[in-house]
């Protein structure tokens, strides 16, 4: 339960962070196409994530596989969506970072998946 309530948490500041970068880029940034177009797609993935994470808070999986998907949606939030942030306001070019985040994120889904199938298949041998 105490790992349900962190994740929660987190969850919830991930979420609170992407509305408040979308909003920040939507209401005060002028920015041209491309960089409109970078800060879109990492609002977007900021957000995806940041509810996903809520929701493998309440499924009923290993705790030791929460904690996988989530440092993995995390730090590939932080490295693929921080990259494009940063890109898009000019504040660094890290786009190298942009591609990892991405697997990061991907592993967080793989993660899961095997979460799912490994927990389910110890429940239904009970």
């Amino acid at each position: 339960m105490h790992s349900q309530r962190n994740l929660i948490f987190i969850a919830g500041l991930l979420g609170g962070l992407a509305v408040l970068l979308g909003a920040f880029g939507a209401h005060a940034l002028q920015l041209t196409d491309p960089q409109s177009g970078w800060y879109q797609t990492a609002s977007q993935y900021h957000f995806y994530h940041s509810l996903a994470l809520l929701l493998v808070a309440l499924l009923p999986i290993g705790t030791g596989w929460k904690k996988a998907v989530s440092l993995l949606w995390v730090f590939g939030v932080v490295l693929f969506s921080g990259s494009l942030y940063g890109a898009a306001t000019g504040l660094m070019d890290w786009f190298w970072l942009t591609p990892l985040g991405g697997l990061l994120l991907l592993g967080g889904w793989l993660a899961l998946v095997a979460g799912v199938i490994f927990s389910y298949q110890s429940l239904e041998s009970r």
